[in-house]
């Protein structure tokens, strides 16, 4: 299915309708700083191709969409993926996608990146009431979005001059970069060229064989994905040091540095709290897949997971990403996770 101009109630939005769109979704910060970074990254880099859609109704039904939703699907179609925003206190009217048969295949799996956790579980409702579908290989992560200028200006013990080195990453760089990189499932390997290309990023390298030891880079949502770093090289102090010259360097380019840190992960939530992070709200990534009914495994999973989907209901005050505590993963390694 190609994409179209105009879905049952979505339309396209052109490009020079999309600063008044960034406009509304400001009202809407920080649960719409994904979407409206996305939009601010697509119109001064260009990094990725995206077409934003908008519900017919905008903006007093502010739900929007944007396709592909990340760069690397099995197929390498652009509707197998999509990002969506709605706001956390007006997720009934995610009605409009569920009578969305235009602009979406719901009898092929749909690829979402780490979503607010109240639109996934409407997405999964519509999802197993169209096609008896779930919602397959899900992982938690937590927003943490930069709150605390004051905190940026930590004092680090510098960096071992005679044994490390930081310095912008270059195209050479890519493969190792990739190769680190938590959510390459969803990613593909010339995204990361561009991204190198055109946005900022920092790398610590031995200065005996300028091995990648550590990385962060600025993303196509504006944000930036989480520090990775080489297991033989962790505790020492490299990944807040990146952290620490991207995130402002983000500042300086106009974005709102965020990131997404999987919630098991002490070391790495504790490292972006030091520079004035702080949380916002849970989010999931996944697929939906549809199956038929017979077809319905009875197997229980992790904490609030029955055959594979988001059985509890989810409190409001979660949904909104207040207070809310942190809810456990799917994965059991220790790394953090990318949008």
């Amino acid at each position: 299915m190609e994409l179209v101009a105009e879905g049952k109630h979505f339309v396209i939005v052109k490009e020079n309708e999309l600063p008044a769109m960034m406009k509304e979704l400001e009202k809407y910060f920080p649960h719409s700083l994904k979407f409206h970074q996305t939009i601010q990254t697509y119109l001064n880099d260009r990094v990725w191709q995206f077409q934003f859609y908008r519900a017919k109704t905008w903006p007093e039904d502010p739900v929007c969409l944007h396709f592909a939703g990340c760069t690397y699907t099995p197929d390498n179609r652009t509707n197998e993926s999509v990002g969506i925003f709605c706001p956390p206190d007006r997720l009934e009217r995610m009605e409009l996608i569920k009578d969305e048969d235009i602009l979406f295949d719901w009898h092929s799996p749909i690829y979402m990146n780490f979503t607010h956790v109240g639109i996934m579980h409407k997405m999964e409702e519509i999802f197993r009431e169209k096609v008896k579908g779930k919602l397959d290989g899900h992982i938690y992560g937590d927003i943490y979005v930069h709150e605390c200028p004051a905190e940026l200006d930590l004092a680090l013990e510098p960096l071992a001059a005679d044994e490390v080195i930081m310095k912008p990453l270059c195209i050479e760089d890519v493969k190792d970069i990739h190769d680190l990189y938590p959510a390459r499932d969803i990613e593909c390997l010339e995204l990361f060229e561009k991204l190198v290309r055109q946005l900022p990023g920092f790398g610590v390298f031995t200065n005996l064989d300028n091995e990648l030891a550590a990385w962060s880079l600025q993303s196509y949502y504006g944000g930036m994905f989480s520090m990775q770093t080489k297991p033989k090289f962790r505790r020492k102090g490299y990944g807040i040091q990146v952290a620490q010259s991207l995130t402002k360097l983000v500042i300086q380019r106009g974005y709102t540095p965020f990131v997404v840190i999987r919630p098991e992960n002490d070391a790495s939530r504790g490292l972006y709290m030091k520079l004035g992070f702080r949380k916002a709200f849970e989010a999931v990534r996944g697929t939906f897949v549809p199956f038929a009914e017979e077809d319905q495994p009875p197997v229980k999973g992790v904490d609030g997971v029955e055959n594979g989907t988001l059985t509890e209901e989810i409190p409001l005050e979660k949904q909104c990403g207040l207070n809310g505590a942190g809810t456990n993963g799917t994965a059991s390694e220790k790394e953090q996770v990318e949008c």
